[in-house]
Parts: C-alpha cells; structure tokens; sequence
C-alpha cells in the first residue's frame, strides 16, 4: 500500500486521490482494502497458491485505487525495459500523428479527464499512441485502441500505461485484431456466430432474416472490449476479468446481452434492432453490474470447441487465400488470353487480306499467263509455218543447184529466187525473234507464277480453263456434226425432191410421199433447232467466259478504287487536320492581334490619362497659386493706400493674366473682358477709383468672381474678408490675420 500510495503521488495523470477517500471507509471496506493490500504485496505467492480465490475476486471486482498497481501484475508490467524508451519515443515523429490528433477529441468527450481541447487528459493520450505507433510499425494505430489507452490512463501515468498497452496488445490478441488486416477479428466474430447458432438459434434465424449480420454489432465489443458499449463502472468490471482472463469475458458477455434480450430484439427489424443495440443495451445494467457478471458465467463455454473453430476458420481462411490466389491468376490468364485472341484476331484480319490480295494477284496472272500461252501458239504456229517455208526454200536452192548445169535457167530467176531466200531469212529472223521474246514472257510469267505462296488455285484455274477448252472443242466438233447431219439431210431431201414421177403412182402412195415429205421437213427443222441450240449453248460458253474475265477486270478495279477511296480518305483527313490547323493559327493570330490593339488601346488610355493627370495638375497649381495671390493682395488692401495698392494690383494682375494665359492657353469665354492695360485704366481712372478699402475690396472681388470662378472654401474665406469692419483696425487686423493664416496654410500644403 505504501509504494501503491508513493507511486500515486507521483503520477500527475491519476483522477483519484486515495487520501480523500480513505476517511470514510466501512469496517467492510477496510477489510477489502486490507485483502488487497495483501495481494498486492504478496502478488507471487496469490498467483500459485491461491489462484481461484484470486479470481473470484477479481470477478467481483478490483477496488477502484488497486487497479493500477493489480492491472500491472496482472499482465507482468511492471518492469519492461520498453518503459525507459519512452520518452526517447516521445522526441521522435510518427506517420499516424494526424490520424492520432483527429480521433483524439472522440475519445471519452464527456469525460473531465479528457474534455476540453489540448487537456491533459488528450496530451498524455496523444502521447502514449504516438509512442505505441513507433514501437509497432506493422500496427501503427488503430482507431478502438485509444479507448483501452484511455481507460488506462485513468487509472496510472502515462508511462505505466504504456507499458500495460504493450504488454496487452503482445500477449491479449488485441495486436491480432488491430493489424491492418484484422485476421483475428473475423475469427472471433466466426466463434461468436457459432456460439449464437449453437445455444440462441431462433435469435440467430431472425438476425439473418433481417440481413443483421454479427459484425454490425459485436465488432466494437471486440475492439474496445465494451468500453464504447457500457458506461465506465460496468466496462471497467468487464476489463478487470479481461486482465485476468482474456477475450473469453467477451464471449461471455455478449451472449449474455442477447439471452436477456432475446425476446425483444425477435419482435424487431433490422433498423429497430440497430436503435435497442445503440440506445437500451448499454443502461440495463448501470445499477446492478454483478447480475451482468453473473449472467455472462452461466453462458457455456467450452474453450476446446473454440480451438476446434479457430482451427477450421485458419483452414477456411487457407482456402479462400488459395481460391483468391487462383481466381487472381487465372484472371490475369484470361487478360492474357484476351490478350493473345486479339492479336490473332488482327494476324488473322491480315492473312485474310494478304489471302485476298493474293487471290486476286493469282486471277490476274492466270489471266496474263493465259493470254501468253496463247500469243506462245501463234507465234509456235508461226515459226513451224516459217520451218516449212525455210524447208521448202532450201529444197527449192538444191533443185536450182542441182540445175545450175541447166542452161535454160536464166540470170533474172536466180535473182528472184535470191530475193525470195533473203525475204524468206528475213521472216525467220522476225520469227525467231518474236519466239525468243515469247520464251521471255513464257519465263517471267513461270517465275511470278512460282513466286506465289499458293499454287492451288493456279492449278485449278488451269484445269478449269483445260476443261473449258474441251468443252469448247466438243462443241465446236458436234456443231460441225450436226451441221454435216444437216447438210445431208438437205442434199437428201433435195435428190428426194428433184426425183420426178409421183403423178403416175396411186393416190395412197402420193398421201404416204406426202407424209413422208413432211415427217422429214420436222426432222430438218429439228435438227436446224438442235443445231441452233448447240449453236446458243456454245455463245453462252462464250458469254460466261467473257463473264468470268470481266468479273475478275471488275474486281480489279474494285480493288483499285478501294485503295483510291481509302487514299482519298487519308488525303481528305490530312486536309481536314490540316484546316484545323490553318484555322487553330488564325485564332490564335487573331488573338494576338486583339491583344496587342487592347495593349496598344491600353498604353494609348494610359498616357491620355497621364497627360490629363498632368494638365489638371498644371491647372490646379496655377489656381493655387492665383489664390495665393490674390489672398495675399486681399491681405495686404486692409492695411495700405488705395490707390497706391491699386496701381500696384494692376501690375499684379497683368502679370498674373501672361502667366495664366501662358499656363491655360486662351480663355475659355465667349465674351472676353477687355483687361489689358488701356481699357483697366479707362474703368479704373482717377475719378473713377473707389475712395474707400470696402468699395476697392468689392472691385476686387468683381474682377476675381470674373476671371477665376473660386471654390466653395475659398468664397467662403473672402465672404469673410468682405464684412464690414466695425472695429478698430488692430482688432480687424488681427481677425483678417486669423483667417488668412489656415488658408495660406492650406495653399501651402
């Protein structure tokens, strides 16, 4: 009690002060505190002997001022050698330090200790989550742990606290549950289901008719281990088992809550559910903690079942990272495939245009390659008709030599027979020649032919246009049959018509010729229809031929004007990007020139204002100084001779006039005063002056209210110049001294 007591003292951060209370303890009273005082010194000795009086006691709850010192045997606090790291840890910055400050005004904001921002209560907190943050990195912080940290800091300083918080986060499951990933959170959640299904299961039914899953309700119970859930005297009863115990008091106490509130939360949905959780749940059991303790002890627990779970959830868990690993692999396959079917698809897209391209390359060297072999005839034709030729020349020079002897032949056959020689050598060179450039085109044609990646269709062509040529002869042959049929028929019938004497035979006879006559006139025009049809048959082989090579011409200007089309496309896009362009830099050279006419406009504006500036100034300085003036010769006309100061003031004034004509330019009125010398001295002669200072004040006054219109002030300052001076001069002196003073002053300024 004694080093519990100095060790109170010394915390700046404890809310309870056990001298205060110690006067009004009962006899029963001093008795717990005296057993507590017992186990807190002979802490050992409890713990191996006497371990189930210890935790029917602590069930029963620990007294409020041995908390401290009992939570810190209880979890082997008290000598840590992380507690002299402190305030090393205190000194260093934190990643988490914003996440820390935001959530430390949520955390007990009713609570003196923490009320109130930059209170001890949110310093000594921010401080041992800072320190905790550094010390666990992996953890770093996590959003329910400051209502435990809270708790403690209640109860001990901060560095007590911080050493509890470690021991509890390493050896409680509570660094399980607050790791990023919460692994442990879905077990105990897992346990709990299991446990609800187990010995609740209507509630149970019910809570997954209304979607009311577990975790919208229990999770905070695990995280904060009720502390957000009850007031602070039950939590504290609940975290006293908890030290001792472990998170078994957690699935105690929550079974509890749903089987004395089972028939309630049945009649319920899921909204109405949520309120009773938020609002009746937690103030049931305010004046009578012992009965929630009872109650959660006569829950069942069996903690070989809960390993049992823990091990099928490890498993289950196993399986879903398997079956993630596996979903994730065999998408990146399918990306991949995907992939892979969309090249094929354009390989395939362009073997089948290169396919195409090299189907139509084909038909038209078929095409070229039949009207070689063709112009290859005619000219094979024409060399062995030119073979002849040559063979029959020669046997023709051997007869003539055989009959050089013969003195008939004369001179001029010799020289025609030369000439036909040297002509028949002529066309056999023409001939031999043309048969070389044959074999040429024979040549290139088999070397393009055989250039070709596919030859089958070569060769069908061919064997087609083979079959073609038969069909073609067969017809040409059985044409010519029945045109010989025909004739025959014809002579036929002609000898049969050119015989005579049918008159002598019978009449029956002469009706049998007659028939017969006629039978054979049918057979002619059969055959004459048969050979016409044959006739047709041929032309529409000749027609489908013709068909055939003006499809593949036509397909070839297909192609040409496809490729001319999508030419004419490119050219037409390059044309548009290239408007888009000529106009993007008219825009823009139209913006430049709108900006430099607004900068020249704005330099022009500038200086027009600075010349105005300049000029008004130029005026207003002229006008002062005029004023000046004139207050000064005003000043002055109270206390000199009039006509001595007048002939004065009319040096002054044409003076003054030069100096504002050169200053203003010409005068601005219509009318203009005549006010040079000749016409002031012929208003203002001898006679004519006045004979007093007020009648020469009011001539001044005239002559200053023409030529310089005054402002208010200074109307009002020679108003009062202009009164009458029913004083003596000293005294009217002095007043005219007093108000030309603040003007001169002012015109000075």
């Amino acid at each position: 009690m004694r080093s519990m007591n100095g060790s109170r003292r010394n915390s700046g951060s404890s809310l309870v002060s056990s001298s205060s209370a110690s006067s009004n303890l009962s006899h029963l009273e001093e008795d717990t505190w005296i057993l507590w005082g017992r186990i807190a010194n002979e802490w050992e000795e409890w713990r191996r002997r006497k371990e189930k009086l210890l935790k029917e006691l602590i069930r029963k709850g620990i007294p409020h001022h041995f908390r401290a010192i009992v939570w810190q045997l209880l979890c082997s606090a008290t000598n840590m050698p992380v507690k002299n790291q402190y305030s090393e840890l205190l000194k260093m910055s934190s990643p988490c330090e914003k996440l820390i400050r935001r959530d430390i005004a949520r955390t007990y904001p009713e609570h003196e200790f923490f009320k109130g921002q930059d209170s001890l209560g949110q310093e000594v907190l921010f401080n041992v989550m800072k320190a905790y943050s550094l010390v666990d990195r992996e953890v770093g912080y996590c959003q329910g742990s400051a209502f435990i940290v809270g708790l403690l800091l209640m109860q001990m300083p901060e560095e007590e606290a911080f050493c509890v918080f470690v021991r509890l986060m390493q050896e409680y499951r509570l660094r399980e549950l607050f790791k990023p990933s919460m692994a442990e959170l879905g077990l105990c959640i897992y346990q709990f289901e299991y446990m609800l299904q187990e010995q609740l299961p209507d509630l149970n039914t019910h809570f997954r008719s209304q979607s009311f899953h577990t975790s919208m309700y229990a999770s905070s119970w695990f995280l904060t281990l009720f502390l957000t859930t009850f007031p602070l005297p039950v939590a504290t009863r609940i975290f006293d088992i908890f030290m001792y115990e472990g998170l078994e008091i957690v699935f105690r106490v929550g079974l509890a809550l749903l089987q004395v509130n089972q028939v309630e939360l049945m009649q319920l949905d899921m909204e109405g559910m949520s309120q009773y959780f938020q609002r009746v749940i937690p103030h049931q059991f305010d004046s009578c903690p012992d009965k929630l303790i009872l109650k959660a002890y006569q829950v069942k627990y069996n903690p070989k079942k809960m390993k049992r779970l823990e091990k099928e959830y490890t498993a289950m868990k196993s399986k879903e990272m398997e079956e993630q690993i596996e979903i994730k692999r065999l998408r990146t396959e399918n990306r991949l495939l995907k992939q892979r079917i969309e090249t094929l698809e354009k390989e395939s897209a362009a073997l089948a245009d290169r396919l195409i391209q090299g189907q139509v390359t084909r038909a038209q060297e078929a095409e070229e390659n039949y009207v070689i072999k063709r112009e290859l005839a005619v000219v094979r034709q024409q060399c062995s008709s030119a073979a002849e030729d040559l063979q029959k020349a020669q046997s023709t020079i051997r007869q003539l030599q055989e009959q050089q002897d013969n003195p008939r032949l004369t001179e001029d056959f010799v020289a025609h027979l030369e000439t036909e020689l040297e002509q028949s050598r002529l066309r056999e060179t023409e001939t031999l020649g043309a048969l070389r450039e044959m074999q040429d085109k024979v040549l290139d044609m088999e070397k393009r032919n055989s250039s070709l990646p596919d030859e089958n269709n070569v060769a069908r062509l061919q064997e087609e246009l083979k079959a073609l040529k038969v069909r073609e002869s067969q017809a040409v042959a059985s044409a010519r049959e029945l045109k010989l049929q025909l004739q025959e028929l014809s002579d036929t019938w002609q000898t049969h018509l050119s015989r005579g004497g049918r008159w002598k035979e019978s009449p029956r006879k002469l009706v049998l010729g007659e028939l017969q006559d006629e039978l054979m006139s049918v057979r002619l025009r059969e055959a004459q229809a048969l050979a016409e049809g044959r006739e047709l048959r041929q032309r529409v082989v000749e027609l489908e031929t013709q068909d055939h090579i003006h499809r593949n011409l036509l397909n070839r200007v297909e192609a040409e004007r496809s490729a001319l089309q999508e030419k004419l496309q490119y050219l037409a896009a390059q044309n548009k990007g290239l408007q888009t362009q000529l106009s993007e830099s008219r825009r823009k050279q139209a913006e430049a020139e709108c900006k430099s006419k607004e900068e020249v406009m704005a330099v022009r504006l500038r200086e027009a204002d600075s010349m105005a500036a300049v000029a008004e100034m130029r005026q207003r300085i002229a006008e002062l100084e005029i004023q000046r003036e004139e207050g000064r010769i005003q000043g002055q006309l109270n206390h000199s001779d009039s006509s001595q100061y007048i002939r004065e003031l009319k040096d002054q004034i044409e003076e003054l006039k030069v100096e504002v004509r050169l200053r203003k330019g010409p005068p601005p009125f219509e009318d203009p005063l005549a006010f040079d010398g000749l016409g002031l001295a012929r208003h203002l002669d001898e006679d004519s002056l006045p004979s007093s200072d007020e009648e020469l004040l009011g001539v001044g006054a005239a002559l200053q209210d023409t030529l310089y219109p005054l402002s208010p002030r200074d109307a009002r300052f020679f108003r009062s110049l202009e009164q009458p001076t029913k004083d003596s001069e000293g005294s009217s002196d002095s007043d005219a001294d007093e108000l030309a003073t603040p003007y001169s002053q002012g015109l000075d300024n």
